[in-house]
């Protein structure tokens, strides 16, 4: 299978490294679309596969193309490549907020699957929201969730409204994740604690309460009972976010992401 990644940024570059490493694609198989020659000749001095600028050369010999540009330079990249796709090709987007429609309208393909993944990618720790026009095949369907699943976990939804919901959960969600545990760092040095030690009882109480989480089938209710003793600090904090209405805070910047998400979707 050819695989060909149109846009050389960095998640493109870590779904290119990630199919190697996961040993899907081989390096000769491997091919990226970079905007410049300078970004070609850069890319191809660090990394395996084949870098391309000129879209002839590489589009029509795809068997599954990754679309893998920033959303506002998806018509110009639609205009450069459309006169070089095939019907028989599988698209991928990456690309926040454009939808399956518009994309199969502007390249004049069937085949089209969206993905919403998010930062962790970087590292095989992702999760990515994924969906696919009723084109693609089952096959197909589990190839490109095999090459998802190299940067992490994925879940398949059918109705492609949910990746705008996803985009406002996980997508965002590691922003606000580093958000909480900034207001804990700087409250930690308030206390007295030093920046470097305020950053250890914070990064580590995330992982270990993360890791337990997950050896353990506890709901979060469950577990915040299990560290809140009456009458205990927990709890007084507990009381303090309560009567703060911090969840419905919570809320409310949830549901704006997702509203954003989709006047994204509209506007591309």
């Amino acid at each position: 299978m050819k695989i060909l990644i149109l846009g050389g940024g960095n998640m493109g570059l870590t779904y290119a490294q990630s199919f190697l490493r996961s040993h899907i694609v081989t390096p000769d198989n491997l091919m990226v679309l970079c905007r410049t020659a300078e970004q070609a000749a850069s890319l191809s001095a660090s990394y395996e596969g084949r870098f391309f600028t000129d879209a002839a050369a590489c589009v029509p010999v795809a068997d599954l193309a990754i679309l893998a540009v920033k959303p506002q330079d998806a018509p110009a990249l639609f205009e450069q490549i459309r006169s070089f796709v095939s019907s028989d090709q599988v698209w991928l987007s990456i690309m926040a907020g454009v939808r399956t429609a518009t994309i199969a309208r502007a390249l004049g393909v069937r085949k089209v699957a969206r993905a919403m993944p998010n930062l962790p990618a970087q590292i095989g720790a992702g999760v990515t929201a994924f969906t696919a026009t009723e084109e693609v095949t089952r096959i197909e369907l589990v190839m490109v969730q095999n090459l998802l699943s190299t940067t992490g976990k994925t879940l398949y939804v059918e109705q492609e409204a949910l990746l705008d919901a996803a985009t406002a959960i996980s997508g965002s969600g590691p922003a606000y994740v580093y958000f909480f545990m900034e207001a804990m760092i700087e409250t930690a040095q308030q206390m007295g604690f030093s920046a470097a030690e305020a950053e250890l009882l914070v990064a580590q109480t995330f992982i270990g309460a993360l890791d337990l989480y997950h050896k353990a089938n506890l709901s979060c209710k469950e577990w915040i009972r299990k560290v809140a003793s009456k009458g205990g600090t927990t709890e007084a904090a507990l009381r303090v976010f309560e009567q703060t209405q911090l969840r419905h805070h919570i809320y409310a910047g949830l549901a704006a992401a997702w509203k954003r998400a989709e006047e994204l979707g509209e506007i591309l």
